[in-house]
Order: structure tokens, then C-alpha cells, then sequence
């Protein structure tokens, strides 16, 4: 039988003994080495996977010169700028611009179908698309021509978005959320023919000798014969699940249309049998923004130079190489519109909001200049962002028309803002020169005529 005695000096053995596991434990902690933390910058492992480099290209601005090209005095704006033999680099403007005329051409954006397509201009006249699928052709002094709503009667106007517009060939060739591709006739704004592409096809058109290239929203582009609208040929890409309103128009260069999916992928094949010389895929994230999860094509292809610039919204734009598709540059700025590229230069409207220069050489940022970012000023209502469309070269100065109510002009050696004036209502389309008048379509769906 155990004692008090003894059971105490148990008690006293077993506290020395925890007591000297305790402190076994604290020097073995004492003697680690201390860790070692290498120099340096910390990158994201996941970065390399996309094309936006990994260096922050936010150098400061600089003024270096522009190899500007001469003005041209244009009557007509057929097509979206991709393609060369169809794009003006320097349309004539005159300097300070004034509202001329505004008339109504049907839907404005709403909460369920917006307008996608840029107006076209051809033969004295103006033609728009709403946000349904309502065509009307404006001459230049401001009245109504003619209108012809191409939404099929079983579905009923307003029932679909998107689409967009091309003239050649002596036709008007139209895209619409309906998945149906009609060429009119410009004068009258007749039917002549319709095509079924049994998809959204809200892609915008373009059109080179005797056929009109044309894409979807489900990865499918196809090849049309201008004169009967039988399909020539068509091919599939990656498809995507995440799409913006419209599609990219395809651009020619030479032999070959170059097509813009939503998956970021870019094809280029040949005009008449469609067989594919190469392919790229376009992607990057830009880390703290809700939008970039949206890896589709905003910015058209536009090839220049020998080269083709394509840009993401999700925050990158890419050189390829026109005839090889090989990546010249990458950089960490995605395109909102069509780029405009001329020299030594290219120029956009970046996912941030920013108007910028790039060296067509390299891609280095020259200079970038702020354009308006949230609706509403407030931290916690900072969702909606502003709309900024272009830029143009135009009466050599860049032109960015704005959903905040404002067309702007820019130094294109400096970014310094040269000029602004009222857009009433806001800008819903890129601005297209012709006849020195700049159009733009604004969000209340008015045809706005500036000279």
C-alpha cells in the first residue's frame, strides 16, 4: 500500500520529468535555423500560362514622334478597319467639330439587347442597325431614307441582339442575333437574299470579291457567295461559353480572311477553299478585375504592316505575324475596339479604361492617358464602367467617343487631350469618318452627325 510519502515524490518526478521534456523542446526550437527568404520579386506561378507578361508595363510617358500618315479625303466607309485595302488610316476631319444633325433610327441600348454594330457609309448614305435588327439608311443631310426591320415575324422585333453591317459589291450585307445573314439593296432596302446560318451569327460582316465572311458566337465561321447567299464553305474553332455581345469582323490579308473566336482563338485560311495556313490562341488575365474572367475577342483583328494585332478583353493584345501567325509581342493591355495601327504605332482603348501607344515593334507602352472608368463615383456602387469607343485617326488627331456623353481627341505623339465636344446620350458604336463628317450611333439610338 502506497504512502502519502511516496505518492508525493511520484507527484515531484513526474512534474521534473514533463519540466525537462518543456525545455528539451524550447532549446531544440532555439537551435533551427533562422529562414532564409530569397530577393526578388514575387510572381504568380500561374502567370506564365497566359500571354500578359509578367512585368508591369506602367513606364511613364513619354513624346516621341509620329510617322503620321496624309489625310485622305474619303466618301465612303464600307467595312469595320481590319482590312487594308478597305480601311482609311487618316480620314479628313476638319479641327473643331460641332453636332450637325441627330436622327432617330430605332431601339437604343436597354437592359436586354444593346447595339453592337458600328454604322457603314456608301454611296451618299448612312447605314445603322439598332439594338433588334431595324436597318435604316440616312443620307447625308439627316433624313430617313428607308427602313427595313429583318426580324423574322415568327420571332418578333426585340427578341434578339447583336449583328452588325457591310457594304460591297454594290449590296448591304447585314448580320442579326437572329442567326440570319440578308444582303439588301442599298438604295431601296430590298431583299435580295437571306441565309439561314441555323446560329446566333451576330458576328459582324466583311466582304472581299464575291464573297462575305461571317462568324457566331458558337465557334462556327462561314464563307457566303455575295451574289446567291449559298454557303461556300464553313469551319468550326474551340467553342466558348462565355461570349460578348456581336463578334469581331474578320480581316483579309491577301489570300487569306483571319477569323477572331470567342475562345480567344485566331484562324487564318484561305479565302476560297477555306483550308487553314495557321492558327493562335489569344489569352490573358488581368488579377483584380471581374471582367477578365471573359477571355473573348474585343478587339477585331486588324492586320497592318504585315502583321495582325488581336486583343482580349480579359487584358492582352497580341502582334502575329500575317503570313505565319507566329507571336511577335504580347502586352498587358486589352483592346477594347478594333486597334488603329499606322508606322511605327499602334493605338487602342484598353480594358482599364486608358487610351494608349504601343511600339509596333515591340509593344512597349509609350504613353497612356485616363479616360472616365465608373458610372457612379461611390466605392460601394463602383460596378458599372463607361463605355469608350474607338479610337479613329482622324484631321490627324485620335478620336474616342465615350458613353459618358463626350466625343474626345487626342495628341497621338503626347496623349494630350486636344479637344472635346457634347455626344448626347452617349456613344453605343465606334465613330466612322466620311465626307469629313464623323457618324456615331448613340446609346438612345440616334444617329449623331459631327463636322
Amino acid at each position: 500500500m502506497m504512502t502519502f510519502a511516496m505518492a508525493k515524490g511520484r507527484m515531484a518526478g513526474d512534474r521534473m520529468i514533463r519540466l525537462a521534456v518543456i525545455c528539451s523542446v524550447v532549446a531544440l526550437a532555439a537551435c533551427e535555423k533562422k529562414e532564409t527568404y530569397l530577393p526578388g520579386k514575387r510572381e504568380d506561378v500561374a502567370a506564365v500560362l497566359t500571354d500578359a507578361p509578367l512585368t508591369d508595363d506602367a513606364t511613364e510617358n513619354r513624346v516621341e514622334p509620329v510617322s503620321m500618315p496624309g489625310a485622305t479625303a474619303n466618301a465612303n466607309w464600307p467595312q469595320r478597319p481590319g482590312s487594308p485595302a478597305t480601311r482609311v488610316d487618316n480620314a479628313a476631319l476638319n479641327g473643331a467639330l460641332s453636332l450637325a444633325w441627330a436622327v432617330n433610327i430605332g431601339d437604343g441600348d436597354g437592359r436586354k439587347a444593346r447595339i453592337a454594330g458600328d454604322p457603314v457609309v456608301a454611296d451618299g448614305r448612312i447605314f445603322t442597325l439598332d439594338s433588334g435588327a431595324k436597318v435604316t439608311a440616312v443620307t447625308t443631310g439627316g433624313a430617313v431614307a428607308w427602313t427595313r426591320d429583318l426580324a423574322p415575324p415568327a420571332d418578333g422585333s426585340g427578341q434578339a441582339s447583336g449583328g452588325g453591317l457591310a457594304y460591297g459589291g454594290g449590296k448591304l450585307f447585314v448580320s442579326t442575333g437572329y442567326g440570319i445573314l440578308s444582303a439588301l439593296d442599298p438604295a431601296t432596302g430590298a431583299v435580295l437574299w437571306e441565309q439561314d446560318l441555323d446560329s446566333s451569327g451576330t458576328g459582324t460582316p466583311t466582304v472581299a470579291g464575291n464573297l462575305v465572311y461571317v462568324i457566331s458566337g458558337d465557334a462556327t465561321a462561314w464563307a457566303i457567295d455575295v451574289n446567291n447567299g449559298r454557303v461556300r464553305w464553313q469551319m468550326t474553332a474551340t467553342p466558348d461559353r462565355n461570349t460578348l455581345l456581336g463578334g469581331p469582323a474578320p480581316a483579309i490579308s491577301g489570300d487569306l480572311v483571319i477569323f477572331g473566336h470567342a475562345s480567344g482563338e485566331i484562324q487564318a485560311v484561305s479565302r476560297e477553299g477555306g483550308l487553314q495556313s495557321w492558327g493562335a490562341l489569344v489569352s490573358g488575365r488581368r488579377r483584380g478585375f471581374a471582367k477578365s474572367v471573359i477571355g473573348d475577342i474585343s478587339g477585331d483583328p486588324v492586320v497592318s504592316n504585315g502583321r495582325v494585332y488581336v486583343g482580349v478583353q480579359s487584358g492582352s493584345t497580341v502582334a502575329l505575324d500575317a503570313t505565319t501567325g507566329e507571336r511577335l509581342w504580347s502586352a498587358n493591355e486589352g483592346a477594347m475596339s478594333p486597334v488603329w495601327a499606322f508606322g511605327g504605332d499602334v493605338f487602342l482603348v484598353s480594358d482599364l479604361n486608358q487610351i494608349v501607344r504601343l511600339s509596333a515593334e515591340t509593344g512597349e507602352r509609350v504613353w497612356a492617358q485616363d479616360l472616365p472608368l465608373f458610372v457612379k463615383d461611390k466605392p460601394r456602387r463602383q460596378k458599372e464602367v463607361f463605355g469608350h469607343y474607338g479610337p479613329v485617326l482622324a484631321g490627324n488627331r485620335l478620336i474616342v467617343a465615350s458613353g459618358d456623353g463626350l466625343l474626345r481627341s487626342f495628341d497621338p505623339t503626347s496623349g494630350a487631350l486636344v479637344g472635346q465636344v457634347e455626344l448626347p446620350g452617349g456613344a453605343s458604336s465606334n465613330p466612322v469618318i466620311a465626307g469629313r463628317t464623323l457618324y456615331v450611333v448613340s446609346a438612345r439610338g440616334q444617329l449623331l452627325a459631327f463636322r
